[in-house]
């Protein structure tokens, strides 16, 4: 197979660079799914009958129209990022329950308080209202909830890992974004062959077949098959004229 000139060479790197891709939002977005094997469903993730089975969906496309991935990884990164984003939403909706259960231990079932206030915090100078009244039951339900549990240090431990997982993500797409600016910016290689490679001589009619070489027997030595005689394979080879001895 012939070897490519400079020429054609040359001429594939600027057609190369005339070609940008996609270049709207949307065309990068379908160019990013392209190759892509994996196949991200939603509605895998919410807990029953506690989220809506569309936040997952919805934050994805957030992530999507926010950070707009090129390819499949960055996809998937972001994808990372949208769970992480759950993770962190359910964390909060966790910790919300927990603060529920700690005031509904302390009223009773017509909703008064099992522990009132001290009656010094409560004169003319200090008017109590509801909620700094909740507040006090809040923190009473509390301390009776978690002062020999550790329920709410393992609250604290699931809260900061949700944290550390969205931060990760984020930072898995930051070093995939660069990577992709990295391979768009690839200087070309314009390095020249090594002088111990010669460079192929072009022909400009490579299929012409080339002259066959000289016998190295004059042809009355060889039989009607072709075959060297025998009294002749002995017989060293006649010179050729220009590298005839000079007399």
């Amino acid at each position: 197979m012939p070897r490519a000139s400079a020429a054609n060479i040359a001429a594939n790197r600027r057609n190369a660079k005339r070609s940008t891709g996609p270049r709207t939002p949307e065309g990068k977005a379908r160019s990013s799914r392209n190759a892509r094997k994996h196949i991200f469903h939603p509605t895998s993730f919410p807990v029953v009958r506690l989220e809506d089975i569309e936040e997952v969906d919805r934050l994805r496309a957030d992530a999507i129209a926010a950070y707009k991935p090129v390819n499949s990884q960055e996809t998937f990164a972001v994808e990372r990022i949208a769970l992480a984003q759950q993770a962190l939403l359910r964390a909060e909706r966790l910790h919300s329950g927990m603060m529920t259960i700690c005031l509904n231990q302390t009223v009773t079932d017509d909703g008064r308080p099992f522990t009132a206030i001290s009656p010094i915090l409560v004169n003319d100078d200090f008017q109590i209202c509801r909620a700094q009244n909740r507040n006090y039951l809040v923190a009473e339900g509390f301390n009776r909830l978690f002062t020999k549990s550790p329920a709410f240090t393992q609250f604290l431990r699931y809260q900061a890992q949700a944290e550390r997982l969205y931060r990760r993500a984020i930072e898995e797409f930051d070093r995939l974004r660069k990577l992709r600016d990295e391979i768009a910016n690839e200087p070309e290689d314009t390095s020249q062959p090594a002088e111990s490679e010669p460079l192929a001589e072009e022909k400009t009619n490579p299929d012409t077949p080339p002259p066959p070489p000289n016998p190295p027997h004059s042809p009355d030595h060889y039989g009607p098959d072709g075959e060297l005689l025998p009294h002749f394979a002995r017989v060293p080879r006649p010179l050729e004229p220009s590298a005839a001895p000079p007399s």
